[in-house]
This record gives C-alpha cells, structure tokens and sequence, in this order.
C-alpha cells in the first residue's frame, strides 16, 4: 500500500516508452545538413551565437575590435586633455568628460570639456569638442564665461593631429 502513488506515474512512464519501440531510424538521414540548417540558417551564426535575421558574426577588424570608437582618436583625446581630471571615459560610446579645471596662473577661471567621438574612422568631423568656462565673480561664486570662438576647433584639432601621429608610429613598427 506504500507503493500504491508511484504505482500510476510508473505505469503511465512504462506505457509511453514501450510507445517507442515501433520507431526505426532512417539510415539515409542527413545529420550534417540538419546541422547546417541552424548553424548556417537563421537560428545560429556560423559561431553558434543565436540570431533571428541572419549569421550575428562581426568582421574581426581592428575597427570592431575592442572599442565602439576609433582606438587612434580615443588614444589621442586622452593624451591630449591628459593635464585635467577626467570625471568620465567610456570607450563604447565615445565619451570623455573632464572635471572643473583651473590652471596655477589663472585660479579665477576655470574650465571643463565634453569630448565626443562619433566615428570608427580616422577622419575630420570623427571627434567634437565642447569647452565650457567658468570664471569667479567678486563675491567668489563661479559664473558662465564666453568661450573664444577657436578654442574647440583648436582642441579638436590637436587630437586630430596626435591622432594621426600615433597611427604613424604604429604603422612604422607593423
């Protein structure tokens, strides 16, 4: 009577499998192609990564490897705004934030910079710098100050020409 429960579940398990026994299977099945219809298909990249519209395999070029920016102008911004505090870097989205910054000689003025990288390339318009100043007032409170009208296309600039120095340097050594 202890058994009485397992009894029906062990029954109902014995009736499915013994279901089984008429099933051969077919000596002319093609097992690679049944393979190749996920692996190659739209179930499953050529390396096995799941994708609904096509093979999800990225190209394994220096562009994608890494960083979701131009490795030669993310090198380049970091050098050249390197005497500030970065508050911010991320490589993915192109994005380099620098804290408040005041220089020995001018302690009453202080200034920060966004830095945007919008390009996999080496190119012109693959970097935009925004410079914001600050200056105190005469009760001590720092308050918006004009930036000159050069100062971003200069900055933007001198990333874009240590850019271009480190990808020489590296061409030389490859």
């Amino acid at each position: 009577m202890k058994f009485a429960p397992l009894l029906i579940p062990a029954a109902l398990g014995l009736l499915a499998l013994s279901a089984c026994g008429g099933i051969t299977t077919d000596p002319t099945y093609n097992d690679k192609a049944h393979d190749d219809l996920y692996k190659n298909g739209s179930l499953l990249s050529n390396k096995g990564g799941w994708s609904l519209f096509g093979s999800s395999e990225k190209k394994n070029t220096a562009e994608n490897v890494g960083m979701g920016v131009n490795g030669f102008l993310w090198r380049a911004s970091l050098d050249t705004v390197s005497f500030m505090p970065i508050a911010s870097a991320d490589p993915f989205g192109g994005v380099i934030l620098t804290d408040w910054y005041s220089t020995p000689d001018a302690p009453n003025e202080r200034t920060k910079l966004n830095i945007y990288i919008r390009d996999r390339e080496l190119t012109a318009n693959g970097v935009k710098v925004s410079v914001f100043r600050q200056t105190k007032d005469a009760s001590g409170a720092w308050q918006d100050a004009p930036v000159a009208a050069t100062t971003e296309t200069s900055l933007e600039n001198a990333i874009l020409t240590r850019a271009r120095q480190i990808r020489l340097s590296q061409k030389q050594f490859n």
